[in-house]
């Protein structure tokens, strides 16, 4: 029998102001469990680069959801951290079909936290996410969009983008059920691949605005990147995501919501009609 996380427990929620983490610390809450919600401009303070704030994070605590940092190997001290202050499980956020990357130099931060997770002594679950619907319209993609236009180096190679709102529901779910989920991996992504020119399209189409796609090399988006104010590492680091995703190896659906959830994944569609109902694509 698996039991629910008891009210007494608190969980610990990492990144809590970013797109994931806040969404699951409303979820946690409505649902009875108490909430650490920590970041840099949480009441409790949590900042990757800074170890000597953790211990007072992870007082107290009795499970976790990590979102990694964008640089390999502060998650191995982490766990550390965690397994000395008495936590017992751990939830982390990584990108779909981690251990198909290869050679690649994107995600080397996932892959670091995957292995510290996994070779821990807590109770662990990994929830390996696609691409994110709301990265249209709460992160990189939504300001060219806006503009009327969005250029990546993304060609006829679909992605199955997945509703953040999946993800933060699967990962409330497993937090609320100690062993239920331990030590498995699930692939979360929507219900079908989409090319990033049918995404705009759809965009276009629910919005009634002329929002065009354009394929550029990686060499230009990178230089788009820098002309915008981005670092060149950082430039590289994202043009290395559509190399990636190019190859084919993320390109595939899976049943990983509905193994966690036990219904669909939310469509694109969907999601696009709500975000443009909103405005959120207006001028």
């Amino acid at each position: 029998m698996n039991n629910a996380a008891s009210s007494n427990d608190t969980t610990l929620v990492l990144g809590a102001t970013g797109k994931t983490g806040r969404r699951v610390a409303a979820r946690l809450r409505l649902h009875g469990t108490q909430v650490r919600a920590a970041s840099r401009s949480s009441p409790t303070r949590f900042d990757w680069s800074d170890p000597d704030g953790w211990d007072a994070a992870l007082q107290g605590i009795t499970a976790a959801y990590v979102v990694p940092p964008p640089v390999p190997g502060p998650v191995h001290e982490f766990v550390a951290r965690a397994e000395a202050a008495g936590v017992r499980r751990l939830v982390l956020l990584s990108g779909h079909g981690a251990d198909t990357w290869g050679d690649s130099t994107f995600g080397l931060d996932m892959r670091s936290a995957e292995d510290a997770v996994r070779g821990s002594a807590l109770e662990w679950t990994v929830l390996r996410a696609s691409n994110f619907n709301q990265n249209f319209d709460e992160d990189l993609f939504h300001a060219p969009l806006v503009a009327g236009g969005l250029a990546l180096p993304a060609g006829a190679v679909p992605e199955p983008f997945i509703d953040i709102d999946d993800v933060a529901d699967a990962a409330a779910a497993v937090l609320a059920e100690p062993g239920r989920y331990a030590g498995r991996i699930y692939e979360l992504t929507g219900p079908r691949a989409l090319t990033f020119a049918e995404a705009v399209e759809l965009i276009s189409r629910a919005s009634g605005l002329p929002i065009t796609y354009k394929q550029v090399s990686p060499a230009e988006y990178i230089a788009a990147l820098v002309e915008e104010g981005w670092g060149e590492d950082d430039a590289h680091h994202v043009a290395e995501m559509f190399v990636l995703m190019e190859r084919g190896v993320i390109s595939e659906t899976t049943d990983g919501v509905a193994t966690v959830l036990g219904r669909a994944p939310r469509t694109f569609e969907d999601y696009v009609v709500r975000v443009a109902a909103a405005g959120a694509w207006r001028p």
